[in-house]
C-alpha cells in the first residue's frame, strides 16, 4: 500500500527498475572480443584457463580486484519517479 502520490506498487516498481539498472551496467562492463596475454595495467601474464573462463579478459585478477573495489556502485535508482523524490 503506497502513500501520498505513489501508486500501489510504486516502492516494488523502484526496486525492480533499480535491480534492472544494475544488472545492465554489469553487462555492459563485461569484457568482449579477445583475451590479452598479459595485464594492460601492470603487465603481468594472465593465465590461460582466466583467459579461456572469461571472455576478453584484459587484467589480471589483482588488478582486476582493485578495479572492482574501486567502482563499487550506490544501490539506488536515480532514474526513480518524482514521487519517490519528494519523500
Amino acid at each position: 500500500m503506497a502513500g501520498g502520490w505513489a501508486q500501489d506498487g510504486a516502492v516494488q516498481d523502484q526496486i525492480d527498475a533499480t535491480v534492472d539498472s544494475e544488472v545492465e551496467r554489469a553487462k555492459n562492463s563485461m569484457p568482449k572480443g579477445e583475451s590479452l596475454t598479459h595485464c594492460e595495467e601492470c603487465d603481468a601474464v594472465i593465465p590461460e584457463p582466466r583467459r579461456k573462463a572469461i571472455q576478453g579478459v584484459r587484467l589480471c585478477i589483482q588488478c582486476q580486484s582493485e578495479q572492482e573495489k574501486q567502482g563499487r556502485s550506490v544501490l539506488y535508482n536515480r532514474a526513480g519517479s518524482k514521487d519517490s523524490q519528494l519523500r
